[in-house]
Parts: C-alpha cells; sequence; structure tokens
C-alpha cells in the first residue's frame, strides 16, 4: 500500500496542481489577483461628457479593460461623474442616461469644456496645483479630450497642449455652457 501511495503521489500532486491552474484561468481568478495588484486606482470628482460616436453609445464595463463584461452603454453627449481613474480608465456613476450605476469606461471616449465666459479664457497647469507653471491659455467654451483626473482636477488636452484644469474652469455637460 505504502509503495502504491509513493508510486501515485506525485502524479497525483501534478494532477490537482494543473487542474488548480486550469480552473484559475478558465474562471478569471488569475487575471482578477494580476489586475488587483497592477492597478494603481486615484480617486476622482469631475463631471465630463461622452464623445463616443457609436450609435448603441459609450459601453460601460464591469472593470477597467476591454476584457471586462459589458454592463450597459451612455449615449453621446451625456453627462458622467467620474469616481476614480487608473491608466485609459475611468469609474463613472450617475449618468444622465442610459446605464445606471456605476461601471468603467475608456478615458479617451470622455471630453469636457472650458468656462470663462467673462475672461479672457483659462489656464491649463503644468500639475494638479494652481501654484505649477501655467503651460496654456484656453478660450471659453473651448473643448478639450479628456485624458485622466486626480481630485477635483481634470487632465485635458487642448490644440496639442496637455495640463491640468481647475475644478472652476471645467463643464462637464455637452450641450450647456455651464455659465
Amino acid at each position: 500500500m505504502n509503495r502504491i501511495i509513493t508510486h501515485c503521489l506525485p502524479k497525483l500532486v501534478i494532477t490537482l496542481g494543473l487542474a488548480s491552474i486550469s480552473v484559475f484561468v478558465n474562471t478569471g481568478i488569475c487575471e482578477q489577483i494580476v489586475f488587483a495588484k497592477s492597478i494603481n486606482v486615484k480617486k476622482c470628482e469631475i463631471s465630463a461628457y461622452v464623445t463616443d460616436p457609436d450609435p448603441q453609445g459609450l459601453n460601460v464595463r464591469n472593470g477597467a479593460s476591454l476584457r471586462h463584461k459589458i454592463l450597459g452603454q451612455v449615449p453621446i453627449n451625456e453627462t458622467v461623474q467620474i469616481i476614480a481613474t487608473t491608466k485609459n480608465w475611468v469609474k463613472i456613476t450617475n449618468a444622465s442616461a442610459g446605464f445606471s450605476g456605476t461601471g468603467w469606461v475608456s478615458v479617451a471616449k470622455l471630453g469636457l469644456s472650458s468656462r470663462g465666459y467673462s475672461t479672457n479664457g483659462v489656464h491649463l497647469y503644468a500639475s494638479a496645483n494652481q501654484q505649477s507653471f501655467k503651460i496654456a491659455k484656453v478660450p471659453a467654451n473651448a473643448t478639450m479630450k479628456l485624458l485622466g483626473c486626480q481630485g477635483d482636477w481634470a487632465q485635458v488636452e487642448y490644440q496639442g497642449s496637455k495640463g491640468w484644469l481647475v475644478k472652476e474652469d471645467q463643464c462637464g455637460a455637452a450641450l450647456t455652457t455651464c455659465s
């Protein structure tokens, strides 16, 4: 009996190990473990609007990658609240139409506009701090591409200039001037 156990034990251990790996891979547990370790989520508190022209709307997913399940869609020009960001993805909630709930969308499919209506425009800063260098001036009501966010600051691109826009100068609604 001991000889059978001694002879079969290594094969049993290998078989159980391979079966466990198969379960982890096929159920997505490995991806979740790796993703949880590699994701660097930052909190945000800004609004933006959907710029994705897809007639189906912007896909909202249950995680920050294309491999994650689609939960619903938000139509073009609708406003979303952004509560977190990581690399090229933002976590949204409170969409003005379409999807209701919380999920992840591609930041490249969102935009915002500048305020500054009674001024000569607004400034883009080198970092999310009004004491940092002013790198560009953006006219009032200018459309900008959203790149990310940090706290209540929006990282944007306007005519090739990339910088940070303070909360007071952001308009996250597509069909209004936010005045």
